[in-house]
């Protein structure tokens, strides 16, 4: 940790979100790593076609429940709804929501379902410009 309590540690553990591209450079990187023997740094991506699942990621009450999994590690679905003072139904079918957008995993842990978050932060890639369409017409 350094003097402002942030991790020193150089793993990125950044979820890149983008709105309907994805990053071909990194997974040529990745796979040219991979060809020659070595082992690549992980690329955390989600892609999302759909703006509403953009929308859905950045609610209130999924950034909230984002935040509560990484800083407090619950146990349980019920814990989790303890930690962001909301009721357990609600909650789990948020985080059923988070998991079908592949943001979360819920691992069975005995009778509880455990949320699980594999990255500390989340880049959210959104261009204003579509850029399938031919490059003149933007320009002009």
């Amino acid at each position: 940790m350094d003097t402002n309590g942030n991790s020193t540690d150089d793993t990125d553990r950044t979820l890149h979100i983008r709105f309907r591209e994805g990053d071909d450079d990194a997974l040529t990187d990745a796979l040219d790593a991979l060809d020659r023997g070595e082992t690549p740094d992980p690329q955390l991506e989600v892609v999302y076609d759909d703006p509403a699942d953009v929308h859905q990621v950045t609610r209130p009450k999924s950034l909230a429940l984002l935040r509560a999994i990484v800083q407090h590690e619950p146990g349980s679905i019920r814990e989790t709804a303890r930690l962001v003072d909301r009721d357990v139904s609600q909650v789990h079918r948020n985080l059923t929501e988070l998991e079908s957008l592949h943001l979360i995993e819920l691992v069975e842990d005995g009778t509880a379902k455990r949320p699980v978050v594999w990255y500390d932060a989340i880049d959210i890639d959104l261009p204003l410009v579509d850029t399938t369409e031919d490059s003149d017409e933007a320009t002009v």
